[in-house]
């Protein structure tokens, strides 16, 4: 009902009689109207739960509304909760309510909880992700409610005509990533607020320190006296992951995998070698994605040389982000190619090296965008022993590299301040 007028003088010609009986209605929309009334947000968010980056955005993007805007109620729209998501979430964040379904054919919720957050609520957040994710279900809550919306912390490829009619008319548009900026900038898109953001997962703030100290003391594992290293393909093998039948894409998607699976990680495998040697310290193989945890074993672990291998862990279990978090506190740092654990490693003080795969969007400009360019390398144009220079760098100088990350996380929290203060100024 924001920009609504309402005219309490009785219309020429209305009897007093008909005012009087108008009252009671023109008295309910009043009270819709009151400036005590907290805002309510409906964030569109949490993707999978087979992605421990895609479960942060949600906290994450939960955390943040908690600091910059206490007085707002948040009703999550999730597309999936399971693997103890759902779980977590209620434990740390209480207050948050929950409203689960699709929409329908016609364009409307298709449960009540739903249908009743679509009336509730003041403002639809379209929460971070490789790209505007949920963008039908942003236009259903447009087309039904006529409320604003915004988007937040998101990388965009490509755009059709559809998404950018979207982006036209959203009160804001955060790109987690400048090379996502200047391209909408560049495809003539417009937007009132068209700006960056980091990724929601930033502001991740969920830890789990006694599950982290009970695997740390059963791997052998000394605060401050590993590091963590996270594999990855190519491309994700969604349909490895979930059971169904490989499409023609697919099928090619893993021929490019297998082309260069074994390159990759060879780099990252002489990274952990020169790190053992260097160092003599403690090496933990972790998934960020469910099917890491069996990639760590044969393409990291397996073939390393026996007297280095003694010195490294592999992680037999995926977990959720609050596990890793604690875990990654506890890291002296991190080298990854997949590019969230890098970030919640960042979100908890431990340096972190992100190794990008070309096949892996623009996210990766995210590191560049909040000043690690000096721990950011593309694959296909470094060596393991250059990575693993840039990591000893860091274990050397340690006290200078969390300057360095302070630095950034400080500058990632100024964004994030002021995306939010343009949010609270659309409530």
């Amino acid at each position: 009902m924001k920009g609504t007028e309402i005219n309490l003088r009785p219309i020429a010609g209305q009897s007093r009689r008909r005012f009087l009986k108008s009252l009671p209605v023109l008295t309910g929309m009043l009270a819709t109207l009151k400036p005590g009334k907290p805002p309510v947000i409906l964030l569109r968010s949490s993707w999978q739960t087979v992605n421990i980056g895609d479960i942060g955005h949600t906290p994450g993007a939960l955390s943040i509304l908690e600091i910059y805007l206490p007085e707002a109620q948040v009703i999550l729209w999730p597309t999936r909760l399971d693997n103890g998501v759902e779980e977590m979430l209620r434990a740390n964040f209480p207050k948050l309510k929950i409203a689960k379904g699709a929409v329908s054919k016609d364009g409307k919720p298709d449960t009540k909880e739903l249908e009743e957050a679509f009336e509730e609520a003041d403002f639809l957040l379209h929460g971070s992700g490789p790209s505007i994710v949920a963008h039908g279900d942003v236009e259903a809550w447009h087309n039904v409610t006529g409320k604003l919306y915004g988007i937040y912390g998101v990388t965009i490829v490509d755009l059709d005509e559809a998404q950018a009619k979207l982006i036209n008319r959203a009160s804001f548009m955060y790109c987690r990533d400048t090379a996502s900026l200047d391209f909408l900038k560049q495809s003539g898109v417009h937007c009132p607020v068209m700006d960056f953001a980091p990724d929601a997962t930033f502001g991740i703030r969920l830890k789990d320190d006694p599950s982290a100290v009970q695997y740390l003391k059963k791997a052998g594992l000394d605060g401050k006296e590993f590091i963590c290293v996270v594999p990855r393909l190519r491309y994700t093998p969604y349909w490895q992951i979930h059971g169904t039948r490989p499409t023609v894409r697919d099928e090619e998607r893993d021929r490019i995998s297998a082309a260069f699976r074994e390159a990759d990680h060879a780099k990252l495998r002489e990274v952990i070698t020169l790190w053992v040697k260097k160092t003599g310290h403690h090496v933990l193989l972790c998934p960020e994605m469910t099917y890491q945890v069996e990639l760590a074993r044969t393409d990291l672990y397996e073939p390393l040389p026996d007297d280095v291998r003694e010195k490294v862990v592999w992680r037999d279990s995926y977990w959720t982000p609050d596990e890793a978090a604690s875990v990654y506190s506890f890291a002296r740092a991190l080298v990854s190619i997949e590019m969230h654990s890098p970030i919640i490693a960042a979100s908890v003080g431990t340096p972190a090296i992100h190794v990008r795969q070309p096949t892996d969007t623009r996210k990766g400009q995210m590191w560049r965008d909040i000043g690690l360019d000096e721990w950011l390398f593309e694959i296909d144009q470094v060596s393991g022993s250059e990575i693993a220079g840039a990591l000893l760098t860091i274990h050397e100088a340690y006290d200078a590299a969390h300057e360095k990350l302070g630095k950034a996380m400080t500058y990632v929290q100024e964004r994030q301040k002021e995306s939010m203060h343009v949010l609270k100024n659309h409530l």
